[in-house]
């Protein structure tokens, strides 16, 4: 896994009850989808100029324990997987300073053509990189 989010949780990102609410998890794990997707070349800048995107279609997050205000925050992830016009992966938040793990989001993204609004494939180096940066099947 490779570190692709820092951040702290203020007071504005909590919810009646006191701990981070569950939009804020979610804006954290795709900040953090953005650096996974550029390790596998999938950037601003490739998207802009090939004309493509990325489509969540799948998200899961299980939450393991509260994450409080002032809390340190650290998100790891990894490719699980990539295929021809798919990529699964997936996010582990901890509490920086405690190392107790706060959630696991699992996601499943589409490559698509903006144009056409059609999933197209990815080119052979994103799907190289990918490959690259995935676990092991054992490690799944």
């Amino acid at each position: 896994m490779i570190e692709t989010y820092r951040g702290v949780v203020y007071p504005l990102h909590l919810d009646h009850m006191g701990h981070m609410n569950v939009q804020w998890y979610a804006a954290h794990f795709d900040e953090a989808t953005w650096h996974l997707f550029a390790h596998a070349g999938i950037t601003n800048r490739y998207l802009r100029d090939s004309g493509t995107g990325m489509a969540a279609v799948h998200q899961t997050i299980d939450y393991r324990h509260e994450a409080l205000a002032g809390d340190l925050l650290v998100i790891e992830s990894a490719i699980e997987r990539i295929r021809e016009k798919v990529i699964h992966f997936r996010h582990c938040m901890c509490n920086a300073e405690t190392g107790d793990e706060l959630a696991v989001a699992r996601l499943i993204g589409v490559h698509f053509n903006r144009e056409t609004r059609r999933s197209c494939p990815f080119p052979a180096v994103i799907v190289a990189a990918g490959e690259a940066l995935a676990e092991p099947e054992a490690g799944q």
